[in-house]
């Protein structure tokens, strides 16, 4: 696993239920801003059920893919922890 791989899912981690992230801010916050795109790559990648990649959605507000049921999934899922 690259460094940029363990830093995004580190940072995905640690974001409480019911809060979510951009993938930019998660690009920012390991200290890479330009890599919002990475950083969706890495969401994309993670079937770890412990790493809520729910939690990561676009910066324009809308809610980006979900590999694990897609975007309906995504939404019942922030829903249900209070975030939509």
């Amino acid at each position: 696993m690259t460094n940029f791989r363990t830093s995004v899912l580190s940072v995905v981690s640690q974001i409480p239920k019911g809060s979510v992230m951009t993938y930019q801010e998660v690009a920012r916050a390991v200290g890479n801003p330009k890599a919002a795109r990475a950083v969706a790559n890495v969401m994309a990648q993670n079937y770890n059920p412990d790493v809520p990649c729910h939690r990561v959605i676009r910066s324009n507000g809308t809610l980006g893919g979900y590999n694990r049921g897609g975007a309906k999934q995504k939404r019942a899922i922030l829903k249900s922890e209070g975030v939509i």
